[in-house]
C-alpha cells in the first residue's frame, strides 16, 4: 500500500469496529481494509450504498455486473472477489468458467451477455451509451429498474476499485488461494496478487 494505515492490532474506536466486522465477514482483516483506517466514516458510507445496491438487484446479475466492471476497470482485488462471490454465494460456477474462457462475456447467456457487455461499455465509457443499449437490455428481458441497478452496480465498483488501486491495495493471498492457478489467471486484470 502507498499510504500508512492503522493495523488489525493497533486499532481503536470506529477503525477497531470496523476492522472486526471485516475480519467477521471475510475470515480475516482484508488488505482494502486498512485503506480506510483514517476514514472509517467513509468506510461506513460506502458500506451502506453497496448494501443498498445490491439488496435491490438480483444477486447473480449483481455479480456479473460487478465482475464486468472490475475487469474494464482493471480490478485483480474485485474481480477474484465478486468471482468467488459469483461461484460460492449464487453457486454458479459455470459461468465464472465461461468469463474465465472468455473475458468479452460472449460466452455467456444472451441476457447474461448483455449486461456483460452493458456494464463493460459503462465502466469504460459511460457517455458512450445510447438508448439502442438500454433498449436492447429490455429485448433480454431486463426492467428499467434492472437497467438502472446494473449502472448502479457499475458505479459503485468505479469507487472502490479506484480507492483499493489508487493507493496500491493488492488481493488477500486468501483470497487467491479459492482459486485453481489457471482460474485464476485468467481474473489478475491489474495489480499482482499480494505476497504472503
Amino acid at each position: 500500500m502507498f499510504i500508512d494505515t492503522i493495523p488489525e492490532d493497533a486499532a481503536t474506536g470506529d477503525v477497531a469496529d470496523y476492522y472486526r466486522h471485516q475480519h467477521e465477514s471475510w475470515g480475516f482483516l482484508p488488505n482494502y481494509a486498512r485503506l480506510f483506517s483514517s476514514r472509517p466514516d467513509v468506510a461506513e458510507a460506502w458500506n451502506r450504498l453497496n448494501l443498498a445496491i445490491r439488496g435491490g438487484i438480483d444477486r447473480r446479475m449483481f455479480e456479473i455486473a460487478t465482475i464486468a466492471a472490475a475487469r474494464a476497470l482493471h480490478s485483480t482485488y474485485c474481480t477474484v472477489a465478486h468471482s468467488k462471490f459469483l461461484r460460492d454465494v449464487c453457486g454458479d460456477e459455470a459461468t465464472l468458467e465461461r468469463i474465465a474462457d472468455d473475458p468479452t462475456g460472449a460466452g455467456l447467456s444472451a441476457q447474461d451477455r448483455a449486461v456483460f457487455e452493458f456494464a463493460t461499455r459503462v465502466a469504460t465509457d459511460a457517455a458512450a451509451t445510447r438508448q439502442a443499449d438500454v433498449d436492447a437490455l429490455r429485448a433480454h428481458g431486463l426492467t428499467d429498474t434492472d437497467v438502472a441497478n446494473v449502472v448502479f452496480a457499475v458505479a459503485a465498483r468505479s469507487f472502490f476499485t479506484r480507492v483499493l488501486d489508487g493507493l496500491g491495495a493488492q488481493l488477500d493471498v486468501e483470497t487467491a488461494d479459492a482459486f485453481a492457478p489457471a482460474l485464476l489467471e485468467s481474473m489478475l486484470v491489474g495489480r499482482p496478487v499480494a505476497t504472503a
